[in-house]
């Protein structure tokens, strides 16, 4: 597990002055891309349309160029505006796989300042239940704190 506390003052440390929302994105995928082995896929997909989302800044492979909120593991973190934890993807109705190697997933909402949704913020694992709510509650915080100026 990455020490989310120095991710966390690391990432406040290079957007501090940034508002820019893609900026944003580009720096925290590239900084929790890096933090831990298990992170094969890191990415954000942008809300573009209504009930669209497509991809944003990222590392890793190819991603989905599109995922309609009514479909996969991002769109129900779109939909819901809840944290998605996806041990098995295979498990998952609906889930879309624009990588074979994901074995498990976790989708945290992103929202603006305003409140509203402007992304999901993706990790993908070629482990098999390899997320833990302590990721994603450590991860929703760096995410609050780096949107909540947008």
């Amino acid at each position: 597990m990455p020490d989310y506390s120095l991710l966390a003052k690391t990432i406040q440390s290079l957007t501090e002055s940034e508002d820019d929302p893609i900026a944003l994105m580009a720096t925290v995928a590239c900084e929790v891309h890096h933090s831990d082995d298990r992170f094969d896929w890191t990415g954000f997909y942008r809300v573009t349309g209504p009930e669209m989302l497509k991809i944003g800044p990222y590392q890793g492979g190819h991603g989905c160029l599109q995922i309609p909120f009514s479909r996969g593991v991002c769109g129900a973190a779109a939909r819901t505006g809840e944290v998605q934890l996806v041990a098995d993807v295979d498990a998952f109705p609906g889930h879309i796989a624009c990588a074979s190697s994901t074995r498990s997933e976790l989708v945290l909402p992103v929202k603006a300042a305003t409140g509203d949704l402007i992304a999901v913020f993706d990790i993908d694992s070629d482990q098999s239940d390899a997320f833990t709510q302590g990721d994603a509650d450590a991860l929703a915080v760096i995410l609050g704190n780096v949107f909540a100026r947008t």
